[in-house]
């Protein structure tokens, strides 16, 4: 462990915390084993999978969430497990061995102001019902000028039409999706701001509760400084009174098919401010090393990050334990990497990658990608692992991002050697954006989830309607391994395939793969 302690101690931060924390074991009673359905060697990996998820979702952690001792108990966990294995520092980065550091930014919303404006004069509103918003540290409009757009379908508009103004939306009865769509596409084609006039089932209330939580994202991204506004109706109706027209006017002419959008005799001055923290976290990079690197890489990753303390007492259980999601997962990759790690040296080398701010938004699969260790062009396929824990034995693969990159083929393949079956269609994708694959794709590394998880999108939905994200993710009561033991076996028999240079030649891109190491 000598060699690990010293990346360790070299990584700071964090890192030091690693190398002073212990990480107790808390043990809860392994569920009984059905030998009659299940060989030894099928139970011994169930057991192994569930003592790494005793660890990882154990209370200890508290919940794993990034910036936290949380953090380096998990982190210390798993690189402990890779080392022992045989893996050695992913990063190929001499001054940041096995942790590459990621550095987010959260920011919640802090001041809201608007004031609205008639030939100069200052119009009668009520701004307890007026809600302004921005993903920037601060944003501000001042005296511009007021566009009414109606519902905002389908309409082609002029970036000289918005350019200066703020466009006043009706909200209906859309979805916050809905919402955002129009939104973004206005902001796009040249409005100062948005601002949402909730004349349907939202009311401002809703809307705060929903868009005032924290927004996080990498340090080195912008985080834009767009502003959005929502006000309620009545809000709306009163700064409209005394005016040419009513909102019933507005809404009505909205309604028309030849609809085209009214200038308003209305200026409105907005600003709104964030609260900023800085998160200091981790990704956990390891390798092993093939006979000719230069050939490309395959890889393997899985998210360990979950939400840390997620509940407020009186509430017994305050923790966000995240055992399936994602214990389950890292368990899975660290014992894809143990039987890899025993097979004859692959010809490609095989990456391993546990990242951090998933639940935050990708953040650190998106980190990889934008600092990796290797140029993206040479990664032959990428396999993410998450949420496994919750088909039986014996459920079909699925591939979540089918038809999306040029793996399918082989994938096939590969389930047809090794007597699995896949699931016919791509009903799965419905995930595909819920998942770091979508970050790696974002980056066009095909990177698909072969997993018995989605192959049941009735347990996977029923997992989402139930303990996903909350306090009940833990092991407080029975968890399912069966399918989490064949996606390891599976896993293993693709990593095989892609990093056999045989199977899968190199191609222009993946050659020269190991040069600058």
């Amino acid at each position: 462990m000598g060699g690990l302690a010293g990346a360790m101690r070299r990584a700071g931060g964090v890192l030091h915390a690693l190398c002073l924390c212990s990480c107790a074991l808390i043990l809860l009673p392994a569920a009984p084993l059905n030998a009659a359905s299940r060989s030894r060697a099928d139970q011994e990996l169930e057991a192994q999978l569930r003592r790494h998820i005793e660890v990882l979702a154990s209370d200890d952690l508290q919940g794993r969430e990034p910036g936290t001792e949380g953090e380096a108990k998990t982190l210390r966990y798993i690189a402990r497990q890779w080392y022992d294995i045989g893996l050695v520092s992913g990063t190929n980065d001499p001054g940041n061995e096995w942790f590459a550091p990621v550095t987010m930014v959260a920011r919640e919303p802090a001041d809201s102001v608007a004031q609205f404006a008639r030939k100069g004069r200052r119009a009668i509103y009520m701004p307890a019902k007026v809600l302004v918003l921005t993903s920037g540290r601060r944003s501000l409009v001042r005296d511009a000028p007021m566009l009414f757009v109606g519902y905002a379908r389908g309409q082609d508009y002029s970036r000289t039409e918005l350019a200066g103004r703020v466009a006043v939306v009706l909200d209906g009865n859309n979805a916050d999706s809905q919402d955002s769509t129009r939104q973004n596409a206005l902001l796009a084609a040249g409005a100062s701001a948005v601002l949402t006039v909730l004349d349907g089932d939202r009311n401002l209330d809703e809307v705060a509760a929903r868009r005032q939580r924290s927004g996080y994202a990498l340090a080195q991204d912008s985080l834009g400084g767009d502003l959005e506004a929502f006000i309620s109706r009545d809000a709306m109706a009163n700064v409209m009174s005394g005016g040419p027209h009513s909102l019933d006017w507005y809404e009505k002419q909205a309604a028309s098919p030849d609809f085209l959008p009214v200038p308003l005799d209305l200026s409105v001055s907005m600003e709104a401010t964030t609260r900023e923290t800085t998160i200091n976290t981790h990704n956990l990079i390891a390798r092993l090393p093939g006979r000719n690197p230069e050939y490309g890489a395959v890889l393997f990753l899985a998210h360990w990050d979950h939400f840390g303390i997620c509940a407020e007492p009186p509430a017994e259980d305050l923790v966000c334990n995240g055992a399936v999601d994602n214990a389950s997962g890292v368990a899975a990759l660290t014992e894809v990497a143990r039987r890899l790690s025993r097979l004859p040296q692959l010809d490609r080398d095989v990456y391993f990658l546990a990242t951090t701010g998933e639940e935050l938004g990708l953040l650190g699969a998106h980190a990889f990608a934008d600092n990796p260790p290797l140029p993206l062009s040479h990664i032959v396929a990428a396999f993410n692992i998450d949420s496994v824990a919750v088909a039986p034995r014996g459920t079909p693969f699925a591939v979540v991002g089918r038809g999306m990159t040029g793996l399918d083929r082989d994938i096939a393949r590969v389930a047809k050697a090794e007597r699995f079956n896949l699931v016919d269609g791509d009903a799965a994708n419905e995930f595909v954006r819920r998942q770091d694959g979508w970050a790696l794709l974002q980056h066009d590394i095909p990177a698909v989830m072969v997993t018995t998880a989605y192959g049941n999108l009735d347990l996977m939905r029923a997992f989402f309607d139930g303990n996903y994200h909350r306090p009940g993710d833990d092991l407080s009561h029975p968890i399912e391994l069966g399918g989490a033991a064949e996606d390891v076996k599976m896993l293993t028999a693709l990593g095989r395939w892609f990093a056999d240079v045989r199977k899968v030649p190199p191609t222009p891109l993946s050659k020269g793969a190991g040069q600058g190491r």
